[in-house]
């Protein structure tokens, strides 16, 4: 494991002293390689050249209509060969795309384009047109509109703002691209901003360096073995930091296939995987439990994967999975999109995220950080340090911040006051700083790290970090300003936590039909609150805060308390009776 980071590290060193961008080592890959097939996606196959070729009619476009260096566009598109050429070529220009979640909606989404001064929009008309509408309506004012992919003839978005039809201008430019006509582009400079889910609130946009991308895509080739030769399927979004930065690095950089799809499906993974002949898959904990959990079949076995690598695979259904699907090679990571605390378990150590030798750990940037039970750090009184975790002691990790490595600093994000959040100070000495990750992780006598928890106020659901501050407010607007209290719960045979809402309502005023309606048309899938709990008030501390831990505790339990309890079942808030709860709690109930 230490050979291959010193080989990952020596080869960003020299990308750093080339002064090389993300899109200089893609055209050297498309040079070397452009008859070999890129992307594959559904019953397309793209030439790295082809690839190469959009791209380069996307740069010629915008520099065309006057985008610049430093200039902002956001883009919504689902997976597909578009999605990757197109933030290539804005970055041959130094445009810089961000990149926003598709299941944003509402407040979020105008939120997210109201962060940045964006010039412009590029939308997939099928996916984005209504989620646009929504956003307008509410007073976001788009100053440019680009419609890309037009497959819907039902959508009348592009003639109410007079949208762009993008596919019909990249016909008419050129497919070369002159990069000595245009502004230098940089290691250090801004390739894109990756929306973060938003913890603590709404979703804030993390800047994304060509340097930080071509450490992280780089990863797959020198640390986990993934190799030219090799057929990567990659179903997960490529708005997130593991299929969009880890995934793509293997074709850009390496020239390795990758089979995109537009969602996962667990019903097609194995049958995707025969039909391409895949041999290296990407996956997050919870996709994998989602394919666990299909009936046998003949394809389980009958593929050719002998490698998956992502985050989040459970140490109870790890030995099952390998067994039943016959993976001989799983790499588990542990990182965030804007995190300088990433490691990876490279040997297989059932349930750990990562590895540091115990000799090793005082050297290290990384750091166990005690908390609360509210995610406030512990300080020894006297010297004012923070205390540190010992062995099989959960605790927040938190690493230290180096500016000048592209690996250990953090970048922050768009605006100041969310980047100072994230930073904790005087942590070992006066004047050190180190990034906080929110996440609870415990390091056993060997020096393998475990996975615990979300810290303090937060939990994570379907593969995404949930706002409880950000539902709490969406469902108060529902019920006309009335207190709420927003939460975790486990759910056994799940990954993370499910969203629970104790909401004040002793006189039974809320209509569940109505607000139902209101939380799948408002909050993405992930945020919606799987249960209900009608209560006559809440507990507040001495300093007003909501007494979370006791409602945490108590969960969806019906036998714990008087209070009704209802269900998300489907698109209508049902009562949790003790058949359902039952239901729930033996996984028979499909969440």
């Amino acid at each position: 494991g230490s050979k291959r980071l010193v080989c990952l590290q020596a080869v960003c060193i020299y990308t750093k002293l080339r002064n090389r961008t993300v899109f200089q080592v893609f055209d050297n890959t498309a040079n070397k390689y452009p008859k070999k097939v890129c992307f594959y996606f559904e019953d397309e196959a793209w030439t790295f050249r082809q690839v190469q070729e959009y791209a380069n009619r996307i740069a010629n476009y915008f520099s065309k209509e006057g985008y610049k260096k430093g200039d902002k566009i956001a883009f919504i598109m689902e997976n597909r060969p578009e999605y990757v050429a197109t933030w290539l070529g804005l970055s041959k220009i130094g445009v810089i795309p961000s990149l926003i979640n598709i299941n944003l909606r509402e407040e979020s989404l105008k939120h997210a384009l109201e962060l940045l001064p964006h010039k412009g929009i590029i939308y997939e008309e099928q996916l984005a047109s209504d989620a646009l509408k929504e956003a307008i309506n509410l007073g976001y004012k788009p100053l440019q509109l680009f419609c890309a992919l037009k497959t819907s003839t039902s959508s009348n978005i592009t003639r109410l703002v007079n949208s762009i039809d993008l596919e019909s201008e990249l016909k008419k430019v050129s497919p070369k691209f002159e990069s000595d006509k245009h502004e230098r582009i940089n290691f250090d400079d801004p390739l894109y901003y990756s929306f973060t889910s938003g913890t603590t609130g709404f979703p804030k946009a993390a800047i994304i360096k060509h340097s930080r991308f071509l450490f992280a895509g780089l990863s797959p080739i020198h640390i986990m073995g993934v190799k030219h030769s090799d057929i990567q399927y990659t179903p997960l979004p490529l708005y997130h930091t593991t299929a969009g930065m880890l995934g793509l690095g293997s074709a850009l950089f390496n020239g390795t296939s990758i089979v995109l799809r537009k969602k996962f499906s667990a019903s097609q993974f194995w049958k995707d995987c025969i039909k391409y002949n895949v041999t290296v898959a990407q996956y997050i904990g919870e996709t994998l439990r989602y394919l666990y959990s299909q009936p046998p079949s003949e394809y389980d076995k009958k593929h050719k994967v002998r490698k998956l690598f992502g985050l989040g695979l459970r140490h109870d259904l790890w030995h099952d999975f390998v067994s039943r699907f016959a993976i001989s090679d799983i790499k588990e990571l542990y990182g965030s999109t804007e995190g300088n605390c990433n490691m990876a378990n490279l040997d297989g150590k059932q349930g750990s995220c990562g590895f540091i030798p115990r000799w090793a750990a005082p050297f290290m940037p990384y750091k166990l950080a005690k908390v609360t039970e509210e995610g406030e750090v512990i300080r020894d009184p006297k010297t004012g340090k923070v205390l540190l975790c010992g062995v099989n002691e959960p605790g927040e990790l938190i690493g230290k911040i180096y500016p000048r490595d592209p690996l250990r600093n953090f970048e922050g994000y768009s605006d100041k006051a969310s980047t100072e959040k994230k930073i904790l100070r005087d942590v070992q000495r006066k004047g050190d700083s180190f990034f906080r990750s929110g996440d609870l992780l415990m390091m056993d006598e060997f020096g393998y790290f475990y996975f615990k928890d979300r810290s303090g106020d937060t939990f994570r659901w379907k593969g995404e970090n949930v706002s409880t501050q950000q539902v709490e407010l969406v469902i108060s607007k529902i019920c006309d300003m009335t207190d709420v209290a927003v939460y975790g719960v486990k759910i056994p045979f799940t990954e993370g936590r499910a969203g629970m809402a104790a909401v004040v309502d002793p006189e039974n005023k809320i209509d569940l039909k109505q607000f139902a309606s209101e939380i799948i048309k408002r909050l993405p899938g992930y945020s919606r609150p799987l249960f209900i709990r009608r209560m006559s008030k809440l507990e507040f501390t001495g300093t007003h805060k909501i007494k979370k831990a006791d409602l945490q505790k108590e969960g969806f339990d019906i036998r714990v308390t008087n209070d009704r309890i209802y269900f998300l079942s489907v698109n209508e808030y049902v009562p949790l009776t003790e058949d359902l709860y039952n239901s729930i709690l033996n996984g028979n109930v499909r969440l």
